[in-house]
């Protein structure tokens, strides 16, 4: 593929591309919980997630407009889309999913490692979550976010979902950073796997209150298993879906705790059945630990990105993560 690859656009001919899309299955329609239990307590109205995806659908429109496909002469043909006029779509040769250039999504924010370490660009480990490199990669994110997004937010508010969905992705751009240096990266995937990791961590850590929890359990890590899997095939980048799984999995365990059924229902309760804690004692140690995972990972993190460390000095396989390079395709950089 030329100039540009889903999630993780080449420079200049090669790339990555996060493979989340297939995470909207784990959006199942039967809940984990029981419902039924009053311990799961109040539901939310859903608004956050739509202003992501509004947010997101704008920004890709803004970005086409700058762009400009029909203003600049183009090597690999002529424009998809015409009649789009401005917003028209690079050719398919240079960007088979209906986008930009991957010069247009650098300039505008694209995770770059050189920029990042060696311009103190460290915005840019945010922004890359807004970019999306075309129609066929912001469609499949975006109905990803609906379907896993909506259904977290109706259980726990807008606040604790905003906070799992942005702070996963930046989590997947400092991993995905540590680890690729030659190419860019744009795309929500990391955010996605970290609602994934999020959606385990919180049947750990509320394991009490679910029905069928093996049967729960076995198919969320089923899923979450083929999503990783995707991300050994060329043009995947493994290390931001990663990134973003961990960093949500502890999350869910410092934002996602239900209180117990006696604390919940302790105005109607009698006396012996009472609780005198919100939470037990195992969710308050998990949520500790996490937390502190949480902050040290990011600091130590943030201080190798900038002090220029390859991961790849310190884990010589790790690459293998990303991509395993078969007779079919090879890896590349």
């Amino acid at each position: 593929m030329s100039n540009l690859d889903i999630e993780r656009a080449g420079r200049p001919t090669n790339g990555k591309v996060h493979g989340a899309q297939a995470a909207a299955a784990a959006a199942d329609p039967s809940p984990f919980y029981d419902e039924s239990d009053s311990s799961v307590g109040r539901e939310w109205t859903a608004w956050i997630v739509h202003v992501f995806v509004v947010a997101n659908v704008l920004i890709f429109l803004v970005v086409m407009f700058i762009n400009n496909c029909p203003g600049h002469y183009n090597p690999y043909g002529s424009c998809v889309a015409k009649f789009l006029h401005r917003i028209s779509f690079q050719p398919l040769r240079q960007n088979p999913i209906l986008g930009p250039s991957s010069s247009t999504l650098e300039k505008l924010g694209a995770l770059v490692w050189d920029k990042v370490v060696n311009q103190h660009e460290g915005w840019r480990l945010i922004t890359c979550i807004w970019l999306h490199a075309g129609v066929i990669h912001l469609l499949a994110n975006m109905l990803s976010l609906v379907f896993i997004g909506i259904r977290l937010e109706k259980q726990f508010g807008f606040v604790r979902i905003s906070i799992i969905y942005l702070l996963s992705r930046f989590g997947g751009s400092i991993l995905s950073s540590l680890f690729i240096r030659n190419s860019i990266s744009v795309g929500a995937s990391g955010a996605l796997f970290g609602l994934l990791g999020a959606i385990l961590s919180e049947l750990i850590t509320n394991w009490t209150i679910y029905s069928n929890k093996a049967a729960s359990l076995l198919t969320l890590l089923l899923i979450i298993a083929i999503n990783l899997a995707i991300g050994i095939l060329p043009h995947v980048d493994n290390f931001a879906h990663i990134g973003g799984f961990v960093t949500g999995f502890l999350l869910g365990f410092v934002l996602l705790l239900r209180p117990q059924f006696g604390w919940v229902e302790r105005h109607n309760l009698p006396a012996e059945s009472l609780v005198k804690s919100k939470h037990k004692a195992y969710q308050y140690v998990l949520c500790v630990i996490a937390l502190l995972l949480l902050i040290s990972g990011f600091t130590v993190s943030l201080v190798m990105l900038f002090r220029g460390v390859n991961g790849n000095d310190h884990c010589k396989w790790c690459h293998y993560i990303s991509c395993v390079p078969t007779s079919k395709w090879s890896c590349g950089n």
